[in-house]
């Protein structure tokens, strides 16, 4: 076996259903008694019951979590947690509502409970990325990784189909990264493969039956696996990609990953033959970028980045801010290559390598 580094991150994990119920005693774990829960605007309800499970503990109120993190949006929550003196962040929906809590958590150290509504995964990250005069920046660090994430599959129920697949994608896109990344080890590759074994299993059962509980609880346990893999050792192309069309034109986090996911594996299959191997025999495919590109579409989701609001005469932008400060990659980083790539992207073609 070749020479590897494996570093876990620490953090502690509540599984099942009905699970909302054990909050306080997480709280209390934490020490935490003036809570601030966050939410986005559609979700603040949802959050509001939930948060009830919690009683006094509850100090106030935030729900105005953004897509792709804002730090403007940070900037005005952070006065709320000034004002209400806040000891503790409880982050009560998917992506938009993690990533706001770990901006908060960046800036204050405060400790983090999440409750993941969608199948997003960063909540098992140690990873930010925030928003600002059209850049998306990513960091990394101990402050960022929340303390106690609380996955109650009940939650799930209720996601639509069409999210659901997006989800579900956007983590297989965190394994799948993880599997021929520059510190992948054997660990991270047999997380990285159970977790996308677990959710390419359950989007078909959702999609069919979206109250199919054994379904919804494998996607969820697939996209916590997928999440830990993320966090554990580096991105390359597919996520630079996505955070550069996300930071430029406000994409669809979930769909726009969704839709590169194929292509961005089809950019890296000669460079990285063992991940594919490992990701085809899983997929039981010889392409595993056009099962995946079939899988999506087969499940109706959007395939191209036109349709989720990518303007048109825009990849030549996209391509330079994505190669002015590109993260480490399989293959080197080739402005022709990566113009095919997202013109295909953009017209929803299937993928092919360049």
């Amino acid at each position: 076996m070749e020479h590897f580094v494996y570093t876990g991150n620490p953090g502690r994990v509540i599984f099942g259903s009905g699970t909302i119920s054990r909050l306080a005693e997480e709280a209390d774990r934490l020490g935490a008694r003036r809570l601030l829960v966050l939410s986005t605007p559609e979700q603040e309800s949802q959050a509001q019951d939930i948060a009830a499970h919690l009683g006094t503990r509850v100090a106030g109120m935030y729900s105005k979590a953004t897509m792709h993190t804002p730090t403007n949006v940070t900037a005005d929550a952070m006065r709320q947690v000034e004002a209400l003196r806040a000891d503790g962040l409880v982050a009560i929906g998917g992506g938009s509502t993690t990533g706001l809590g770990k901006a908060i958590a960046y800036r204050t150290d405060l400790a983090q409970i999440v409750v993941p509504t969608t199948y997003a995964g960063s909540e098992a990250t140690p990873i930010l990325g925030e928003t600002e005069g059209g850049r998306k920046v990513t960091r990394s660090d101990p402050r960022i990784l929340p303390e106690i994430i609380v996955y109650d599959v009940d939650l799930t129920l209720s996601l639509p189909v069409s999210m659901s697949v997006t989800s579900g994608m956007n983590a297989v896109a965190h394994a799948v990264e993880a599997l021929y990344a520059r510190e992948a080890n054997p660990i991270i590759s047999m997380m990285a493969l159970e977790g996308i074994n677990a959710i390419v299993r359950a989007l078909p059962g959702i999609s069919q039956n979206p109250g199919d509980r054994m379904s919804r609880s494998d996607a969820l346990y697939g996209a916590w696996l997928c999440g830990i893999c993320l966090g554990s050792v580096g991105m390359a192309l597919h996520h630079k990609l996505c955070h550069t069309l996300g930071g430029m034109f406000n994409l669809p986090h979930a769909a726009m990953h969704t839709v590169v996911l194929p292509h961005a594996i089809a950019y890296n299959a000669s460079a990285a033959p063992a991940a594919m191997d490992m990701l085809g025999g899983k997929l039981g495919a010889a392409d595993p970028a056009q099962a995946l590109f079939d899988l999506s579409r087969r499940l109706g989701a959007t395939m191209s980045l036109q349709e989720l609001g990518m303007p048109q005469g825009s990849v030549g932008a996209a391509v330079e801010q994505a190669m002015s400060n590109a993260y480490w990659n399989p293959r080197t980083l080739e402005k022709e290559g990566l113009t095919n790539l997202l013109e295909r992207a953009f017209r929803g073609d299937e993928p092919r390598a360049k």
